[in-house]
């Protein structure tokens, strides 16, 4: 997919919500949110842009009620941030998102890679996550993939979705 940021951000908008978006995938089913949940439990690849003057990564990884496995250790902090550049302005950017259901997840911009884990996992701590896991496994294989708007306009296109033949 593509995306960029437009236009002024709503007034009233929380700072951290400036041009931030998100692509979320093992989201979990709509019909299992409750009325005053906050965020859908997923995996968030959090889209950024820049202020036109300070550093700031896109394609991060972001854990509403969920956990990774990075560089071999289990990750509880809730958002870490990719190895990108900045993308200032109104520019297209390209993201792709691959994912190998409860395995891999590779997170790229502009064809390069910037963010990889693995094992995707419901976070036992969080109370919206708890309803989803079934027994003891609670590694997530799939789910549904969502677009994130915060209070900032933001653009996509060419959304492709591909099946990986594993």
């Amino acid at each position: 997919a593509e995306y960029r940021f437009v236009g002024e951000q709503t007034p009233g908008g929380p700072d951290w919500a400036f041009r931030n978006s998100g692509v979320m995938a093992h989201c979990q089913a709509p019909q299992t949110m409750t009325r005053d949940q906050s965020f859908p439990v997923c995996v968030e690849v959090q889209l950024l842009g820049g202020n036109g003057v300070d550093e700031r990564t896109t394609a991060n990884v972001c854990t509403p009620g969920t956990n990774i496995v990075l560089a071999g250790k289990l990750e509880l902090q809730h958002c870490i941030n990719s190895t990108s550049p900045t993308f200032h302005g109104d520019q297209w950017v390209t993201i792709e998102v691959e994912v190998h259901g409860a395995g891999r997840i590779i997170h790229r911009i502009n064809g390069e890679t910037v963010l990889e884990y693995e094992q995707p996992q419901y976070d036992e701590r969080d109370a919206d996550a708890q309803k989803l896991i079934i027994g003891d496994d609670k590694l997530i294989g799939e789910g549904y993939i969502s677009l994130q708007a915060e209070s900032h306009p933001v653009e996509f296109r060419n959304i492709q979705l591909k099946v990986l033949k594993e």
